[in-house]
């Protein structure tokens, strides 16, 4: 991490499962929920003031409509949310054969389509019976679409900048995918890998688009956020780093691609070949470390969005952890970048 970032907790929030950051323009103010804890929650930084709103069941995100209000997901439902009057009004439930799964993620894209993905029901944090979930997208007339079944844990999601690309995570794959998009009718397609993480380094998350179009992706259980660029490479493949070299290289992922190895060195790629290194190139472009260990999502605000806010989780942590973390659950801003 770069010695000009400085990361400091802006909300002691002790969420349960703090996620969904979104940075509201109109308002200035900075909206979350804790999913466990049932709460959506909205700060302004400028005052420092948080208001928060209770619901009925799990509430996974929160987005504004241009009508005014919100639309959140809770439960498996999405519903409208009148914040003045903490009124919430169901517009329309996904996976109703499914009475044992949840709404997670959440996002508007370009056109203002809402795109929603499902899960089971967690037995204990990022403990799921798999392929449970899927991804649907909702219109403006709750017309519902399902694009993806068999998902184990439907997560983050954004666009290029050029609207061309979704990318998408399904935490339990421990990949980063993209999907070809169409804008006008949002169909999904020729899915492939972005990034792939190994097995131990954590859950990729929630994830958010930077203003040159590189992803900054929430590892769960990793305690990070990692900044990737999409356009470098698929990895079809990996393994974990079994050379001599592993204890004093630094090497933490290895990809196979036809026969060709790439080892992840301090946030750059080495390919080689035969035994030659033949090229270098950045795949991880920077990370931010932060002092806790269950990061969950991040979003670019502030008045020129230059600040990254993070959210986190404290469920699951046993009591030596919560004590050697104790802004777990909590909101992070990182500025500097």
């Amino acid at each position: 991490m770069m010695s000009s970032v400085k990361v400091e907790c802006v909300i002691k929030a002790g969420a349960l499962i703090g996620e969904g950051p979104l940075w509201d323009e109109s308002q200035q103010t900075l909206m979350f929920v804790d999913i466990a804890g049932q709460k959506i929650h909205r700060w302004r930084p400028t005052t420092n003031q948080s208001e928060s709103v209770e619901t009925e069941d799990f509430v996974s995100f929160v987005v504004p409509r241009v009508s005014g209000g919100y639309l959140a997901g809770m439960g498996r439902s999405i519903v409208a949310v009148e914040w003045s009057t903490q009124m919430m009004t169901s517009l329309v439930e996904l996976d109703e054969d499914k009475p044992n799964n949840r709404l997670n993620d959440g996002k508007v894209d370009p056109r203002g389509r809402l795109l929603a993905g499902t899960m089971g029901r967690e037995k204990r944090p990022a403990e799921v019976q798999r392929q449970q979930g899927s991804l649907f997208s909702v219109t403006s007339d709750l017309s519902v679409t399902k694009h993806l079944t068999q998902v184990d844990i439907s997560n983050g999601m954004d666009w290029s900048l050029d609207q061309k690309t979704f990318f998408y995570i399904d935490s339990l794959s421990l990949t980063v995918d993209a999907f070809d998009y169409d804008s006008d009718s949002g169909r999904l397609g020729n899915r492939r890998v972005v990034c792939h993480l190994a097995e131990g380094e954590g859950l990729p998350d929630g994830m958010t688009v930077d203003a040159d179009g590189r992803l900054w992706v929430a590892i769960y259980n990793g305690g990070r956020v990692l900044n990737i660029d999409p356009e470098t490479g698929v990895p079809v493949g990996s393994l974990r780093c079994t050379c001599s070299l592993r204890c004093t290289c630094g090497f933490s992922q290895v990809y196979l691609y036809s026969q060709v190895y790439l080892w992840v060195l301090s946030g750059v790629v080495v390919v080689v070949v035969s035994g030659v290194v033949v090229v270098v190139s950045g795949v991880c472009l920077q990370t931010v470390s932060l002092p806790v260990t269950k990061t969950t999502s991040c979003c670019f605000g502030g008045p020129d969005f230059s600040d990254l806010y993070v959210t986190s989780a404290s469920l699951g942590l046993d009591q030596s952890e919560r004590r050697k973390q104790p802004l777990a659950g909590g909101v992070f801003r990182v500025s500097g970048l």
